[in-house]
């Protein structure tokens, strides 16, 4: 019992992946503040938000991190399409 319990507590830590969403949009900061062309990087970046989002929740079991979840995915989204006409 000890073994699973120590299992799904692993399976559902997302200390990690929030980790990589801070870097992830710390360096969304600093390219929106760029004078260079950074549509490609802006793009790049947000499909790597979109993996960190997806899973967390997959690894979430709790319905307030799922309703989360589906906002940041929707909002995700909505930022990749407008940063397709960024250059």
């Amino acid at each position: 019992l000890e073994h699973e319990i120590a299992l799904l507590a692993d399976r559902s830590d997302i200390t990690e992946e929030l980790v990589r969403l801070e870097s992830h949009f710390s360096q969304l900061e600093s390219l929106i503040g760029s004078t260079e062309p950074v549509g490609r990087k802006l793009d790049f970046l947000l499909q790597e938000v979109g993996r960190e989002v997806n899973t967390i929740g997959s690894k979430s079991q709790h319905a307030p991190v799922s309703h989360l979840v589906v906002e940041m995915k929707s909002e995700v989204e909505r930022l990749r399409e407008q940063v397709q006409n960024v250059e």
